[in-house]
């Protein structure tokens, strides 16, 4: 990562030693500038993470063996498939690892691996008791991967243990790696304003944190910690030890996935609050938790998006409360309960549902659609714009305001006391913009697809902010994406890569001027 920063110069002598000989007006050198991307050092650490991802199918392996179903050759197959993939594919790559990471190879490689990971995620539902086919297997590992919730699987109650553990394991490797990737590849990318939050710019009782390594470790110990205790609060409130651990995989991963196909609504009462605190606690910056853990204790309470978030989030349960109690009179306690979960949920982007909110009225439904395109705290498993964003964008409206009540004075919009700079607002106006015509065009596509207006515009916001279930009869919380055509599972997974890599880190691999960089 230390060269990351190394202008496009610099990249010419990179090219071989022949480039020299060559006048820089040279069409052959110029081809030859163009087409040269070396892709061992990106193909070598996909394939590590991929034979990675083939040990990790040996947990549901043993779940399998201990049900006693004779699911688990399937497991194995795919373990060894994967495994071999994988580690052949890093011995080939490993004689191009010796210098670091260049920009366009950290593009790639972030995109890469949560493109290629699914793939190899996907067999064991293709090989396993549902026998899905390619698309719908790609599609739910994919939704498993970005934390997204969607799911095309029903009788999910039946379906062996392993492969339910198997599909909250996916969503929960795919927080963690989430994490990481927000706290140390996109700030670099300069991606949708994420460099406001570079690695080295977090300071701890007057100490600069550690780097990539060792923040990415201490960010492992706390989400492990935050899960081992959802899982026990889970177990102690009346879930089974399988159920515990699959919802607390899903839960702080904020990614949704349940062992029932009723979701949430199978453990109503003290739970659902569990999960609303587990679910908050798994939206907030877990750089604040290091700190915690490094001897700040007032740096989580400190930051303005843990502030901003909490207060948005009681804003909404107080306004959902309000139109569920004239849903349900006299049952203050179950509105009140089914507002906070419910909103907690969306906006955190896990997407469990504990009812069928479709049934509560176009007002709630509204909410519930705006909600989900909030999000949680940058750094954190939560998905969609994000907190901060909005944050920067009412700064920068504020400043506006201002500059035409004053002409002559000065004023520069900032975030948490900080100026914020011209290249991070141009990144967060930018993403404001491309997150908007993505859901668009996104919606516009499905429609092409003979998918009708709900289902086509829920179905991209939900795949493009990585929230879950959708509106509607078919991908609403009753139902799943099963029903859909095939082409609108490949857009669909196509739109759930591009929302958790926070789109510009897709979309730049995709322009000419990339590849000609």
């Amino acid at each position: 990562m230390r060269d990351m920063d190394r202008t496009r110069s610099d990249l010419p002598a990179r090219a071989g030693p022949n480039q020299d000989r060559l006048p820089v007006t040279s069409p052959i050198a110029r081809a030859k500038h163009r087409s040269f991307i070396d892709l061992r050092p990106v193909g070598y650490v996909i394939g590590l993470l991929v034979a990675c991802l083939g040990v990790t199918m040996l947990i549901p392996l043993a779940v399998d063996i201990a049900e006693g179903r004779g699911h688990w050759p399937v497991f194995l197959e795919s373990a060894v498939l994967t495994f071999a993939i994988g580690g052949l594919t890093a011995l080939a790559c490993q004689n191009g690892t010796e210098e670091a990471l260049s920009l366009q190879q950290t593009f790639l490689l972030t995109t890469g691996v949560w493109a290629m990971l699914p793939v190899f995620g996907a067999l064991p539902f293709m090989l396993g008791e549902t026998q899905s086919s390619f698309t719908d297997a790609f599609f739910e590992a994919m939704s498993g991967m970005t934390t997204t919730g969607s799911t095309v699987l029903s009788g999910l109650d039946t379906l062996p243990r392993g492969l339910l553990l198997w599909r909250g394991m996916l969503q929960w490797l795919g927080g963690v790696g989430i994490i990481v990737v927000a706290m140390v590849f996109l700030p670099e990318l300069r991606v949708g304003g994420m460099q406001i939050f570079r690695s080295e710019a977090f300071d701890t009782m007057g100490k600069i944190l550690p780097r990539a390594a060792s923040i990415a470790s201490q960010i492992s110990v706390v989400y492990v910690a935050l899960t081992v205790a959802c899982a026990l609060t889970y177990l102690f409130l009346g879930m089974d030890a399988f159920d515990a651990t699959v919802h607390a995989l899903t839960t702080i991963s904020t990614g949704g996935f349940s062992t029932r196909d009723a979701s949430f609504g199978a453990f109503s009462g003290p739970m659902e609050y569990a999960a609303t605190v587990f679910m908050v606690l798994a939206a907030l910056p877990f750089v604040r938790y290091v700190q915690l853990l490094n001897g700040n204790r007032i740096a989580l309470f400190q930051d303005s998006q843990v502030r901003v978030f909490m207060l948005t989030v009681l804003a909404f349960v107080g306004v959902s409360f309000v139109a569920l109690l004239h849903i349900f009179p006299h049952h203050w306690e179950t509105s009140l309960r089914e507002a906070l979960f419910n909103i907690t949920s969306i906006m955190s982007g896990t997407g469990y549902a504990s009812a069928d909110y479709m049934g509560w009225g176009p007002f709630l439904i509204t909410i519930f659609f705006f909600v989900g395109l909030i999000g949680g705290c940058a750094g954190s498993t939560a998905c969609s714009i994000k907190i901060f964003r909005y944050q920067i964008l009412f700064a920068a409206i504020r400043s506006q305001i201002k500059r035409i009540h004053h002409p002559h004075g000065r004023f520069s919009p900032k975030f948490d006391g900080r100026p914020i700079s011209q290249d991070v607002m141009g990144s967060v106006m930018s993403f404001f913009v491309f997150f908007t015509v993505s859901i668009g065009v996104l919606a516009v596509a499905l429609a092409l697809t003979g998918l009708d207006f709900v289902t086509s515009l829920s179905g991209a916001a939900t795949a493009i902010a990585n929230i879950g279930p959708g509106l509607g009869e078919i991908i609403g919380p009753s139902g799943n994406f099963e029903p859909l055509n095939t082409t609108a599972k490949w857009m669909l997974s196509f739109g759930m890569l591009c929302g958790r890599l926070e789109l510009m880190a897709v979309y730049a691999i995709l322009t000419v001027q990339f590849w000609r960089a």
